[in-house]
């Protein structure tokens, strides 16, 4: 912080210049090479380059630096980015060990084979090193492209993928994995089946990290496919947007894994399998089209379910909803369990869920609900709409219609079920609760308030200011036929109030 005038002449000469020199002294600069160079592993390496221009002290240092993060979003155009590589290829410090690389190419245009060429050289003379690899390639042609172009940058990107998982393999020294390749466009290959097949005989002995994205896993004769066997040590998988081949069971065996997330996964596989006697943290798949079951989901401690909105047919989103109920009666000892609004949402359509026998979730501390807006159209909203309208017009069918009403003039179903939060709770009813959102605009928090508070187990605080003028509908008006007529008036008269929740408040309840 700069002094004023009167503050500097009062500062005895000697001292005074003692104290410019301190601060002009380059103390960075001083520090053990060792130390920059840690530094400088997590700059990316365009940004670890431009360090040579300080001072003398550092126009060699990014020469030795043990990591590489090449990612071509840095560059404006691919040719830029393909010189750089090239040059700090030539240019690295031969002697100097590589641990860590991350390659990731996503624009317009393809990848030159020999730029790729050069990248898998250099990473297979390191090989016996190298133990942290992430690769992420997407390349897109403009719909203009000719046929001509189109063939050959899928013929390249068959090249591609073969030199990366070829290159791979040659890594005995890997601890941490991450591929993420993406398909070619739909318009490129006439469809959306187009992944890489993950090979069975990959040996990565020292592997405690997996992360894949767009692989294919193909089964054997008896209808089941096991994949990751093989790691001996792995400690976390995470599973994107990957299909299964010729089997009908998914099943993920390992003594030592603790964390597994699966998301956007194929929906042509019966059954998901886990032997997972030591997993921890299970991160829900979007779609719960498969059961999911073994003696790993005892074990689990930490639940997060993030599924997405219900294709809008009732006989796929009940069967969605009883696979989600099934797997939470799996769920014996869990202890902290996040999930979306739209998964309570599809968990509300099980005919009777609240007559069910739940006798899971006992050692619950931690249930945190995360509002998602609708995303596909509103298929499950219009889903959610036809139950309450059954459920009224069970009891009177004057209210059916005011209720009918409402919905036409703009009422939603509330994004928290009625009652959802107290059938989860009721075997640990001291368990916190804390609803979040990252789209406030996209809800009447009021409403959610009002859903909350009719809640027998739920003692209620709110962390959010509401404005004292506004006036909202009751979030229970939608189940009651009574509260619906209430509704319909009130929301015709006035437009919903609008509220305002930042991203780090939150709804608790205690």
């Amino acid at each position: 912080m700069s002094k004023s005038i009167d503050e500097v002449t009062m500062i005895p000469s000697e001292k005074r210049a003692r104290h410019d020199n301190e601060e002009n002294q380059d103390r960075l600069s001083d520090l053990p090479d060792c130390v920059l160079l840690h530094i400088l592993s997590f700059f990316n390496s365009k940004h670890a380059v431009r360090t040579c221009v300080l001072s003398t002290r550092w126009k060699y240092i990014w020469k030795r630096i043990h990591t590489l993060i090449l990612h071509s979003t840095d560059f404006s155009t691919v040719k830029k980015f393909s010189i750089f590589v090239s040059k700090i290829l030539t240019l690295r410090d031969i002697s100097t060990a590589l641990y860590a690389l991350d390659l990731q190419f996503h624009h317009y245009g393809d990848i030159e084979p020999q730029l790729l060429k050069n990248i898998f050289n250099h990473i297979s003379s390191h090989n016996t090193h190298l133990q942290e690899l992430r690769i992420s390639i997407d390349t897109c042609l403009s719909w203009d492209s000719s046929c001509r172009a189109r063939a050959l940058a899928l013929a390249s990107l068959c090249d591609t993928r073969r030199l990366i998982m070829s290159c791979v393999s040659l890594c005995r020294a890997l601890t941490s994995l991450k591929l993420s390749l993406y398909p070619p466009p739909h318009y490129l290959i006439g469809g959306d089946n187009y992944t890489e097949t993950f090979p069975k005989s990959l040996n990565l002995p020292l592997l405690t990290s997996l992360d894949l994205t767009n692989f294919t896993f193909c089964g054997g004769e008896n209808g089941c496919v096991e994949p990751f066997s093989a790691f001996t040590k792995l400690n976390s998988l995470v599973i994107g947007s990957c299909k299964v081949k010729d089997a009908q069971i998914l099943r993920i065996s390992s003594e030592t894994l603790v964390n597994l997330s699966m998301y956007y996964y194929s929906s042509n596989v019966a059954k998901v399998e886990l032997s997972t006697p030591s997993l921890c943290t299970f991160t829900f798949p979007t779609r719960t089209d498969q059961k999911i079951c073994g003696s790993g989901l005892s074990s689990v401690k930490q639940v997060n379910i993030n599924a997405e909105e219900c294709a809008p047919t009732v006989a796929v989103s009940m069967e969605r909803a009883l696979v989600l109920l099934s797997m939470l009666q799996d769920l014996a000892n869990v202890e902290s369990l996040t999930v979306t609004s739209l998964a309570l949402q599809v968990l509300s359509l099980v005919p009777d869920l609240f007559k069910v026998k739940f006798s899971s979730l006992c050692n619950l501390k931690s249930l945190k609900v995360e509002l998602i807006p609708y995303v596909y159209g509103g298929g499950l909203r219009h889903l959610r709409e036809k139950e309450m309208l059954k459920k009224v017009a069970a009891k009177s069918r004057q209210e059916a219609t005011k209720l009918r009403k409402a919905f036409k003039e703009g009422l939603r179903p509330p994004p928290i079920p009625d009652g959802i939060i107290d059938f989860l709770r009721q075997n640990s009813p001291s368990s916190e609760v804390n609803i979040v959102t990252n789209y406030p605009s996209h809800f009447n928090l009021k409403r959610v308030e009002e859903s909350i508070k009719g809640g027998k187990n739920t003692g209620y605080h709110s962390q959010f200011a509401t404005p004292a003028a506004s006036s909202a509908v009751p979030a229970s008006a939608a189940e009651s036929g009574s509260a619906a007529a209430a509704s319909a008036t009130a929301r015709a008269s006035t437009a919903p109030p609008t509220f305002h929740l930042c991203h780090t408040e939150k709804i608790q309840i205690e």
